[in-house]
């Protein structure tokens, strides 16, 4: 097995090439102007289905140049007493795997110390504890550099059983809870509607309770096709979900009878704007990484996928609000020195790299759009658990190219029809360890909302 170090080192080095804040840079003053902080909200340990240790992960990304990072593991908070059982090795797929054993005990051992790896054995079996994020965040935090922020995944799905006209439907639904105070249950119930708005009332509940800013975002809507546009863009009090997820199992570029992540956030700004008045829908850039051993192609692998915040403080607050405000773009490689959102106006300013060249699609829809679409069903050869939803197909006016501008510097002048206008910059660079084959690097600003509509 390849030493797990050297391995994410590389990783991490690209990484880091491509911040726009260095990793080492001072904490800023009490008086200073709102920067830019790189973080992910989307990341799985030992505590759940990830393959390593939570510090080691943290670790990891505070070397690769991040500013925060959130450990979001399934319907659990990263607190109390836990051991983790080590069990014996085994053969999957012709490698030898010992989740938190062997080679990735070695590095978390040469990492942090015997001391302070706890580990406990019997006849029956060998355990280590994993530490709470009370307890490791003190040898990683350091103000203005790197924060972590308390998360989970609120894990549910939805089943409708079948009758005798219509087959067995049910799908996943997960969702991200970024700063909370305690735990949020998953939501049992028949429909994907009903867990997010359960979800997201039990989240705003607990922040009206408490004080503290937090909030909910969807995950990967595409996996398992478990989430359409028109039960997302039917939620109250939901303002994010994830535009773009590096794992190479949730189909962020859709298929022949679903829309990609792009065509979803369209429909959903449209119609929530425009018909359902609610409010604004943000984009969010994450790599929901798993797998910290093998950085390979068909493994969910971290540095994927990260928002860039421009926030005043690296706090869990200050990151918060400034996301909840549309100060943020997400990205999965490329690198904006600057965004500016008017009423009137868009434009972005690329960090370029030498011999990429970039596109810039300002892409939008017009009042007095065709509202039309039609269902599109899923290939009946399908295999999944369950059937889902069929998605829609919308009409070219929806979420359509308004403008479309090639190199590092590109600006867009709303002119007054527009309900929405959101910038997405393609370049011509393939990415590095993608989560598909042939993924180009790009980068997504939140749209500015035309207050005339």
């Amino acid at each position: 097995m390849t030493p797990r170090l050297p391995l994410l080192a590389v990783l991490a080095a690209a990484a880091l090439a491509g911040s726009v804040i260095v990793a080492h840079a001072a904490a800023p003053a009490a008086d200073a102007a709102p920067r830019w902080f790189k973080g992910n909200l989307h990341t799985h340990s030992l505590w759940s289905d990830g393959d390593d240790y939570p510090e080691m992960i943290a670790d990891s990304y505070k070397r690769a140049g991040y500013h925060f990072l959130a450990l979001s593991d399934h319907n659990v908070l990263e607190e109390g007493l836990r051991w983790f059982e080590l069990k014996a090795p085994a053969v999957a797929k012709g490698a030898v795997v010992q989740r938190g054993g062997g080679a990735v005990m070695e590095s978390y051992l040469a990492r942090f110390g015997a001391a302070w790896v706890e580990r406990r054995e019997t006849e029956e079996k060998k355990e280590v504890r994993l530490k709470p994020l009370s307890e490791y965040r003190v040898l990683l935090e350091e103000p203005g550099r790197f924060l972590l922020i308390p998360g989970m995944e609120v894990t549910s799905s939805w089943k409708r059983p079948k009758t005798a006209t219509a087959p067995e439907l049910g799908g996943p639904v997960h969702m991200n809870l970024i700063n909370p105070r305690t735990l949020v249950a998953p939501v049992a119930a028949d429909n994907a509607v009903e867990i997010m708005q359960r979800s997201v009332d039990a989240v705003l509940a607990q922040r009206t309770a408490t004080g503290q800013p937090m909030f909910l975002h969807l995950n990967h809507p595409n996996f398992v096709w478990g989430v359409t546009a028109e039960e997302l863009m039917q939620v109250h009090g939901e303002k994010f979900f994830e535009v773009y997820n590096g794992h190479p199992t949730v189909h962020n570029e859709g298929d022949a009878t679903r829309l990609s992540t792009d065509q979803m956030w369209d429909a959903i700004l449209t119609r929530r704007l425009a018909e359902l008045k609610l409010d604004v829908m943000y984009g969010i850039g994450t790599d929901d990484s798993h797998h910290y051993h093998q950085i390979i192609l068909g493994k969910s692998n971290p540095f994927r996928g990260w928002v860039m915040v421009r926030a005043r403080h690296l706090t869990p607050e200050s990151i918060v609000l400034a996301m909840e405000a549309g100060d943020f773009y997400a990205s999965s490689g490329v690198v904006l020195a600057e965004v500016a959102r008017t009423e009137k106006s868009l434009s972005v300013e690329i960090q370029p790299e030498p011999g990429v060249t970039y596109t810039t699609q300002f892409i939008g829809t017009r009042r007095g759009y065709d509202p039309t679409s039609q269902l599109i069903p899923a290939p009946e050869s399908e295999k999944t658990p369950r059937k889902t939803l069929p998605h829609r197909r919308y009409s070219k006016d929806v979420g359509a190219v308004l403008a479309e501008v090639t190199g590092a510097q590109a600006s867009y002048t709303l002119k007054g029809d527009e309900i929405y206008v959101r910038a997405k910059i393609v370049s011509s660079k393939v990415k590095t360890n993608p989560g598909v084959t042939g993924e180009a690097e790009c980068a997504w600003t939140q749209p500015v909302v035309n207050g005339a509509r």
